[in-house]
């Protein structure tokens, strides 16, 4: 009795195999009729793609790739003869092509009982996905200009990675693809949209490639690593955005920031040290130490680091701006030391030597004024200080005429 309930289950089962079998193969037969119903297949073959006996199989996501290939090709004719085409679903077929037929050649890549390989997909599924390629960018940009971040991602992401799908190895597309670090830009800013910082991290690496966006992207990059609370890989990120973009203020202030809020003030100088040894004459090198000094309150040194700035680029507004702004800390830290009585007979000379201390600062904030007159901030205030102190009455007026506009 025993065996023959055995035999009905086994039976029962290889009955079971052979119909979920036969699901497989009449999607195959609906996508390539005369007339095919790529419906019905699309339909039949996502279910083979989720049931136990089917879903491990190449041939299963061979087809599959194949129906979505099959869609591609009749909206693509339908747009070529003019006739009403589904543009999104074009290009998802595109995308849905590159994971049904790399998902086929992982599987047909596992070796046989004999340890052997025979993947009969290869080369053909290969050929299909070069040919596309280019359509995950536009799919990808179709999605992304109507705001939807999570789809334009898919596509960015797929783009990238299949750069190293190992069915395409031989292309070495990852050597070639001039295009990669501007998909990973893009990748990169859908992701931020979406608040993926995990998508920031894998992609940013990328990006900062991009000729034009790099800076931003190498931004994003270094505060996903903040946000995900990597402290190591932040502040190793803004060591690396201040070497790749010297230009950019972002990475040194948020490094100086963190060396302060540390209170290692020591590592940042060693910082600035260290990109000096690589170019003496780099003005954001200089800009940076002379920085670092300036906030150590260090006002000497600092003044002579953005003199050096200064020399290099003789129009570098905030380094005219902050000489003066240091003077004015000295200033206000030699009077704060001085003698406040008036009989004291130090207290004309410390009165001269605070003057004096103004007077320098004058010319640097002025400077400034002429370099970049709309950009009050830099200018405004200081000059506002020191017209006050040296009794400047006109210069004065028109000065506090702008500070009350």
């Amino acid at each position: 009795m025993k065996r023959v309930l055995f035999s009905m289950v086994l039976l029962m089962t290889v009955s079971f195999s052979f119909a979920q079998m036969k699901s497989v193969k009449e999607a195959k037969r609906a996508a390539t009729d005369v007339n095919p119903d790529l419906k019905k297949a699309e339909q039949l073959i996502n279910e083979a793609m989720k049931n136990p006996e089917t879903k491990d199989l190449a041939e299963t996501w061979d087809i599959a790739g194949n129906i979505q290939k099959s869609i591609n090709e009749l909206e693509t004719k339908s747009a070529i003869i003019g006739k009403p085409f589904d543009t999104l679903r074009t290009y998802n077929s595109v995308l849905n092509m590159f994971e049904y037929f790399a998902k086929c050649d992982e599987l047909a890549q596992i070796p046989d009982e004999k340890g052997k390989i025979k993947n009969k997909y290869r080369k053909a599924n290969a050929a299909s996905l070069i040919k596309e390629r280019p359509n995950l960018i536009n799919g990808g940009v179709f999605v992304f200009n109507k705001e939807q971040n999570k789809e334009a991602l898919k596509f960015f992401a797929t783009y990238i990675e299949s750069a190293s799908y190992p069915m395409l190895a031989d292309q070495e597309i990852a050597k070639k693809d001039t295009a990669l670090s501007l998909v990973a830009y893009y990748a990169t800013l859908a992701a931020d949209r979406i608040g993926d910082k995990d998508a920031i991290i894998k992609y940013g690496p990328i990006a900062i490639d991009e000729p034009d966006n790099g800076k931003f992207a190498m931004q994003l990059l270094s505060d996903a690593y903040k946000t995900k609370g990597d402290t190591a890989a932040w502040v190793k990120s803004l060591e690396q955005g201040i070497m790749k973009f010297p230009g950019n203020d972002y990475f040194f202030a948020n490094l100086v920031d963190y060396y302060n809020n540390a209170n290692q003030p020591s590592k940042a100088m060693e910082f600035a040290d260290r990109m000096l040894s690589t170019d003496a004459n780099n003005k954001m090198y200089l800009y940076v130490k002379a920085y670092l000094y300036h906030n150590m309150k260090d006002y000497d040194n600092a003044i002579e680091f953005y003199k050096k700035a200064i020399a290099i680029d003789p129009e570098y507004v905030e380094a005219y701006s902050n000489i003066g702004l240091a003077y004015l800390m000295k200033a206000q830290a030699y009077a704060d030391k001085a003698t406040t009585d008036i009989n004291d007979p130090k207290y004309a000379q410390d009165q001269a030597i605070v003057k004096k201390i103004y007077e320098d600062a004058k010319p640097f904030y002025e400077k400034a004024r002429a370099l970049k007159p709309d950009q009050k901030d830099l200018w405004m205030q200081g000059l506002y200080r020191v017209y006050y102190n040296l009794n400047m009455g006109p210069e004065f007026e028109e000065i506090d005429k702008l500070m009350n506009k």
